[in-house]
């Protein structure tokens, strides 16, 4: 459907509206329309005020022996689908650990209990994503899985057992901000005026989800270096020093990466991350080097085989994630450009 642009007066250029969408929507001569500019620089029209939309609203139902993964998933699927009120009913009655189970997912969400009872729950989000800077959570959350990477490989060299515990206890915090900015990302992609509102466009919600994606792995890996490094301490095995040491200075490294990974990211700095796609050689050769100092040299237990092992692997995963997230600046920088888009942002703060 195209429409030709008339002017009106000196200044003033105007275009028909669709006769079809006129009535569908039951305007008439004198009523109001709204409109939002895109970051594509299309313009989106609206019938009446731009109203905010209403919070959604979903009723999940819970088996009388349904097992506490299954109704944890349910809830987590509804937040990152956009649903703020949550509510639950049981067939008969809620069990203590299905009640548990609820509480529990409903803290890592951010989520308030807002009722309760044996046979139905009331969980509702209080937070407007609309209000949210994704830059800011997303540079918090990188915070957080940079300090557990850190922790990681320093506890590791110091066999600081305290230190690998509240490695580990920063886990939740980083899939805190991985729910939440992932259910912002998948929110903007339907939501044409929330995208405008955060800056990011349909293809920026892709690159952003992966990159969160990525710093939720990083985390994990972090936090199962410092698991590993818990259990060896308690099965008294040391790692010896000619595989520590190269595991140490790999770590480091690795860790350098992930940094630069990010600000990469953010910056769309190509040459940066092509460097950092260069370091695939040199994690081989390392790995390579841990794996034939492990298996050399006096018999070895079985624990402190796949200590090592796992260790080795955790720190390879956290490079392929520093690697993975240097191919989303390159696939970034060379996407169309949308230098316009802070100009239409201050036109639509203007409207």
């Amino acid at each position: 459907m195209e429409r030709k642009i008339m002017s009106l007066g000196k200044s003033s250029m105007v275009i028909s509206l669709p006769k079809d969408w006129v009535q569908i929507n039951g305007l008439k001569k004198g009523d109001s329309v709204s409109f939002n500019i895109q970051r594509d620089r299309s313009l989106v029209i609206y019938p009446g005020a731009l109203k905010k939309s209403e919070p959604k609203e979903i009723t999940l139902s819970v088996g009388s022996n349904e097992e506490e993964l299954l109704i944890s998933q349910k809830i987590l699927g509804a937040f990152l689908n956009g649903y703020s009120d949550i509510i639950l009913t049981s067939e008969k009655i809620f069990s203590v650990s299905q009640t548990k189970a609820i509480r529990r997912m409903a803290g890592r969400l951010y989520m308030r209990v807002m009722e309760a009872d044996a046979k139905c729950v009331y969980i509702q989000n209080l937070m407007d994503e609309s209000k949210a800077s994704l830059e800011q959570a997303i540079q918090r959350m990188h915070l957080i899985s940079r300090s557990m990477i850190e922790g990681a490989i320093s506890s590791l060299k110091s066999n600081d057992i305290e230190l690998a515990k509240s490695v580990m206890s920063l886990d939740d915090d980083v899939d805190h901000f991985g729910f939440f900015i992932l259910r912002i990302l998948r929110n903007a992609a339907q939501d044409s005026a929330l995208a405008t509102e955060l800056h990011v466009d349909p293809l920026d919600c892709m690159d952003h989800q992966i990159l969160v994606y990525r710093m939720e792995y990083a985390g994990d890996y972090a936090s199962d270096i410092a698991r590993h490094i818990i259990m060896l301490n308690g099965a008294k095995q040391k790692i010896p020093d000619e595989v520590l040491s190269i595991m140490i200075s790999t770590g480091k490294e690795v860790l350098e990466l992930y940094i630069k990974g990010i600000e990469a990211f953010f910056s769309k700095d190509v040459a940066a991350a092509v460097d950092i796609m260069k370091y695939r050689q040199t994690m081989d050769k390392a790995e390579m080097e841990i794996a034939t100092k492990s298996f050399t040299g006096p018999p070895k237990s079985s624990d402190l085989v796949c200590g090592i092992c796992s260790i080795r692997d955790d720190i390879k995963r956290i490079c392929h994630c520093a690697f993975s997230m240097a191919e989303i600046t390159v696939n970034r920088a060379f996407k169309a450009s949308n230098a316009e888009s802070s100009d239409l942002c201050e036109l639509n703060e203007q409207k």
